[in-house]
């Protein structure tokens, strides 16, 4: 099993200090980093079976339009050819909502809880 890095550690070697995560956008810079991400989280289980990133141990079910689907299964297979990763379409889904969810400020979640239900 490869060893994750101490970015800490790393970061007091070369006398910086960490002031947060850069996260590239949309892109180029964001597939890449979206790729790099699949690459660095999912692991095989000891066992076997299908690479997994270890800290998913919660399942549900996820209701999708068949459109989103369909978009998600287009996603995986380009990065499973243009970077030679595997990686199923609902696996994509969980690390971009995780993604989306540390990416939400508290503030911007009290905005959206003082407007309302959204509507179409």
């Amino acid at each position: 099993m490869k060893a994750r890095l101490d970015m800490e550690k790393i970061a007091r070697g070369l006398g910086a200090e960490r002031r947060g995560k850069v996260v590239a956008g949309g892109g180029w810079f964001g597939a890449a980093q979206l790729a790099a991400d699949i690459q660095a989280r999912l692991r095989v289980p000891a066992g076997g079976g299908r690479a997994t990133d270890p800290d998913w141990t919660e399942r549900r079910l996820v209701p999708l339009a068949p459109e989103t689907l369909a978009k998600l299964e287009a996603m995986a297979a380009l990065i499973r050819s243009h970077a030679g990763v595997s990686i199923e379409p609902l696996q994509l889904a969980a690390l971009l909502l995780e993604r989306a969810a540390y990416s939400v400020s508290d503030e911007d979640v009290e905005k959206l809880a003082q407007s309302g239900p959204a509507h179409p």
